[in-house]
């Protein structure tokens, strides 16, 4: 089935794997016009990769995702190539990836099984961890007189009371996806990891599957 936003999973366990949070990302005028969700970023633009992953995981921003890409594989079409690889080394067999970002292409698209086995895996990983539990966080805009404030979009994280212990990790749109989720809860030493797609109640859903 496509996937949105959770595509950005994958690219963002393997920027954490390869790159280091505090190289300075330039920003390329092909990642400053990728379409979609976007934080605005401009050409010749500078921010650290840990910026922009919380850029990617936070606010979904398609132009960091493409950054952050870029950075890692010299260019998208080889960062693609390493997200292929990647998922079929963890035994993500229905998953196939055309771009970093997740925007609609009839040959991207994933399974729910593969979603929580790339979800599991993530949450391994500490940084990961960290980045998609946070509610808000702000980075620099470089010419504006403010900063960009970043606002997590997973509902879990906006709103802790909805089920206690939810920890992560991403969701997505996109009109041929519908509404995606990848979620996880830990309680008592004890994660779950559930995946809902094409699913307008996907919080409310996830939520009785916990």
């Amino acid at each position: 089935m496509a996937v949105r936003n959770t595509t950005k999973i994958t690219s963002a366990i393997i920027a954490l794997e390869k790159g280091n949070l505090n190289d300075k990302v330039a920003i390329s005028k092909y990642a400053a016009e990728t379409g979609g969700t976007a934080i605005w970023l401009e050409a010749g633009e500078q921010l650290t990769l840990e910026q922009l992953l919380y850029a990617m995981l936070l606010n979904s921003a398609n132009d960091a995702t493409v950054a952050v890409a870029e950075h890692i594989g010299g260019s998208e079409t080889n960062f693609v190539k390493m997200m292929n690889d990647f998922a079929k080394s963890i035994g993500a067999v229905d998953t196939h990836y055309v771009n970093a970002h997740g925007l609609h292409d009839d040959n991207h698209y994933s399974s729910a099984y593969d979603l929580a086995l790339l979800g599991r895996y993530a949450m391994r990983n500490p940084k990961f961890k960290e980045i998609v539990a946070t509610k808000r966080m702000t980075i620099p805009w470089a010419g504006h007189p403010w900063n960009r404030v970043l606002t997590n979009k997973n509902k879990f994280i906006e709103n802790p009371e909805l089920y206690p212990g939810a920890d992560g990790v991403k969701n997505g749109f996109t009109t041929p996806a519908g509404y995606c989720l990848v979620a996880s809860a830990t309680r008592n030493g004890m994660r779950l990891i559930a995946v809902v797609m094409n699913c307008p109640s996907a919080t409310e859903e996830i939520k009785k599957m916990f």
